[in-house]
């Protein structure tokens, strides 16, 4: 059985956040929603757990990072193309998020974007050609 990754964030706006990553793809699992939590499934082994201040704060005794003042993590999510990486990119905007945040990654064989959500947390969108990323650093790596 693959493993299964819950990515857990504290959102401002339940419903915003839950229309936001609607936009980008995402399907709610109403099985593990309430109002006070939502599980946004992206694929079999990819779910974002939104969840407001109050249910957050019962998980850690730690001070809520606010995301638009600091960086705690960045979550990075593959494509399978650059358009693709475009894409979610457009999507992410038209849906109320920041795009570009970071500066753009161009490699050829790795194309990669950033958003913001609503509340700030930053998502690395990245596309890898695997085969030539092999190439490259195999190259880099007899040089």
């Amino acid at each position: 059985m693959s493993k299964l990754i819950f990515v857990n964030l504290p959102v401002s706006d339940l419903s915003r956040s839950m229309a936001f990553y609607a936009a980008l793809g995402a399907v709610n699992n109403e099985q593990f929603t309430d109002h006070t939590a939502a599980c946004m499934v992206f694929s079999e082994t990819i779910h974002v757990m939104l969840l407001t201040h109050d249910k957050f704060r019962q998980f850690t005794p730690k001070t809520i990072a606010n995301a638009r003042e600091t960086t705690e993590v960045l979550i990075c999510i593959s494509a399978d193309s650059r358009n693709d990486v475009d894409g979610t990119l457009a999507k992410a905007e038209a849906a109320g998020g920041t795009i570009d945040v970071g500066p753009k990654q161009d490699y050829g064989f790795m194309y990669g974007r950033s958003f913001e959500d609503p509340d700030g947390h930053i998502w690395e969108v990245m596309w890898m050609d695997l085969e030539a990323a092999k190439e490259t650093m195999g190259e880099m790596a007899s040089a």
